[in-house]
């Protein structure tokens, strides 16, 4: 065996020496430059779909489903029914002084939907944080499982002036950017915006750029129609309805729970789309494309986001008076061990309640199209 290894050996060397001078003859080659096509990314779409009572549909193939994207049908390249990707909530409340009054009843019922959201059915990889807004956003809970800090972030909150939904939005849209998996707002305001650095537009924008689903839960302070801040309102059914969310309007926030509800099955019943966009347009920046997401059933609503920017690293985004705005964000300190890295146990889940009491109203659902 010895022999053979060593004649080979000396036969590659011969054959190496002859073809020397035919090697150094020949132009050297360059290394080939890859060519990447433009616009080529693979677009994912979290959709839900309701039925026309407004419950849950997940049955559904891939083939009932159709992307329409400017128009132009797509092939429906990735298909997961009830996706398991991991979600991250940023729970924001508003605690401007408008709402001080309900803010008692708000933290308990978002106590009890982080318990649901984190409990039984989650996802190992699905986390929550805790916001507030007035003039100021502050982090209150960075994202983490640890149920107890979440509470303690909750219980941390005090009403202060000013309210800047604007603000939230695209603050919390960037804290959500760095988690992978579906990212989700939900916030608890009435609905009137009066003191944010960002227009209306860059909350939008951001929800786009970083795929945020913003689900509104609209507080009435008062009961006079007269009193509401319709345009805060349909400010908030316009980001819901553009960005795959969907909006929950009600009286007082004594009991928040059922809108809770509905906003966890739209969670829990998620499929995911997948398709890779046309090159209509590619070469230019800032173009936004639009979506229709159709589903087979008669009736059928689909919650999806209605478009997006070709350019995603484009992220310019401009404050209504200049481009440093002096939006605060704050941070509250956050005592040791709150379980950002996820690794403490999931407590059990807390014992069934029962369903909304007697009496008590159904929020109002503001469905796409209405």
């Amino acid at each position: 065996m010895g022999r053979v290894r060593a004649a080979h050996g000396g036969v590659s060397r011969l054959f190496a020496f002859l073809l020397l001078p035919a090697a150094l003859s020949l132009p050297a080659q360059q290394p080939e430059t890859p060519v990447f096509a433009t616009d080529v990314r693979l677009v994912t779409l979290p959709v839900t779909v309701k039925d026309a009572d407004g419950a849950p549909v997940g049955d559904l193939e891939r083939g009932d489903f159709e992307i329409l994207e400017a128009g132009v049908a797509r092939r429906v390249a990735v298909f997961e029914r009830r996706t398991n990707r991991p979600l991250s909530v940023a729970l924001m409340l508003d605690t401007s002084l408008s709402t001080a009054i309900e803010l008692r009843y708000e933290r308990e019922s978002a106590s009890r939907f982080l318990k649901n959201l984190l409990g039984r059915g989650s996802h190992p990889g699905d986390r929550a944080a805790v916001f507030s807004f007035s003039a100021d956003v502050q982090v209150h809970q960075r994202f983490t499982r640890n149920r107890r800090a979440l509470e303690r972030a909750l219980g941390s909150m005090r009403p202060e002036s000013g309210t800047s939904v604007y603000d939230a939005v695209r603050l919390a849209s960037g804290e959500l950017a760095r988690r992978e998996g579906r990212r989700v707002i939900v916030m608890i305001t009435d609905g009137g915006d009066t003191t944010s650095h960002w227009r209306f537009a860059d909350a939008l924008r951001a929800a786009h750029d970083h795929e945020v689903a913003i689900y509104p839960l609209i507080v009435l302070p008062i009961q006079s129609d007269a009193g509401r801040n319709r345009g805060g309102e349909h400010a908030l059914i316009t980001l819901a309805r553009n960005s795959g969310g969907e909006t929950f309007v009600q009286q007082g926030a004594e009991n928040l729970d059922v809108a809770f509800g509905e906003v966890l099955r739209n969670l829990r019943t998620q499929y995911l789309l997948g398709f890779y966009p046309g090159t209509e347009g590619a070469q230019t920046k800032e173009v936004f494309r639009t979506l229709e997401i159709r589903a087979a059933p008669a009736g059928a609503v689909v919650l999806a986001r209605s478009g997006y920017y070709a350019d995603p690293d484009e992220m310019a985004l401009r404050p209504r008076a200049a481009r440093d705005a002096p939006t605060s964000v704050r941070t509250i300190p956050q005592a040791r061990g709150s379980g950002q890295s996820g690794s403490e146990a999931t407590p059990p889940p807390a014992k069934a309640k029962r369903s909304q009491p007697d009496g008590m109203r159904r929020p109002s659902i503001v469905r796409p199209g209405r």
